[in-house]
């Protein structure tokens, strides 16, 4: 089963809410998930980021492939960089 993290679209219509989450990839967008891993308020300023670290290393590490924007997301809260590192320990 191919797993990707990716973006879950909640909200009303035109105020976008969204939840990072890992799913597999056959599932519709906004589908069945296997867990959540945070949240993204684009809308809020400051835009509101909130990813758990240590869930999101253990899904990369187990092989789940980040979708681009979901990339974007973890590499702005660090998460990718100690991903890269833990890599290059091992």
């Amino acid at each position: 089963m191919a797993v990707r993290i990716r973006l879950k679209r909640m909200g009303a219509k035109k105020r976008p809410f969204f939840r990072l989450v890992v799913a597999d990839s056959r599932a519709a967008r906004d589908g069945s998930f296997i867990d959540t891993l945070g949240y993204y308020n684009p809308i809020s300023e400051p835009v509101e980021l909130n990813i758990d670290e240590a869930k999101a290393l253990d899904w990369l590490r187990k092989g789940a492939q980040p979708s681009d924007t979901a990339k974007s997301l973890l590499k702005r809260c660090g998460v990718m960089e100690k991903f890269a590192a833990s890599r290059k320990e091992g």
